[in-house]
């Protein structure tokens, strides 16, 4: 079991509620923040049906925000944080900016990246690894989507 920071509470908080407003929009509810020297330097939600976008999943925007305000496309020294094991796309673009930690809610057992379904983040044969940490609001984060996905079958209005 991961002994989290009041920070790492912090920043996971702030994914969740980031993840609730893409949850408002009628997206599905993923929030991601990232952090660097111990303060908040972007945030995201999922987006892609708003911006007509397949890669503006939270992560891709918060590492698209992160290179403009870092002014580098490599992310060392960083941790992210989203509400939902990474896919393989954003686990690759975290891979490739060389993001330092992930902290995950609650995992993807369907496309998870972070090792529900493949260890992206993790694989020995790419140059970079992540530390890959889980489970902080797991509860709360797997509720949150899972009552989005009831509501979705039930064919109610998730904005």
């Amino acid at each position: 079991m991961t002994d989290f920071t009041d920070f790492d509470q912090h920043c996971m908080q702030r994914a969740f509620d980031l993840a609730s407003i893409a949850e408002e929009k009628g997206e599905v509810p993923v929030g991601a923040v990232l952090a660097k020297d111990g303060e908040i330097k972007t945030e995201g939600f999922n987006q892609p049906i708003f911006n007509h976008d397949p890669t503006a999943h939270a992560e891709m925007v918060v590492l698209r925000a992160a290179g403009q305000k870092l002014d580098n496309y490599r992310l060392v020294d960083t941790t992210l944080y989203v509400t939902l094991e990474p896919c393989a796309m954003c686990a690759m673009a975290m891979v490739h900016a060389r993001v330092s930690r992930v902290v995950f809610a609650t995992t993807d057992p369907r496309t998870g990246a972070a090792g529900s379904v493949l260890n992206i983040l993790q694989n020995p044969s790419f140059n970079h690894q992540c530390v890959v940490e889980s489970g902080l609001l797991q509860e709360d984060c797997s509720e949150q989507l899972k009552r989005f996905f009831r509501n979705k079958r039930a064919g109610k209005d998730n904005k």
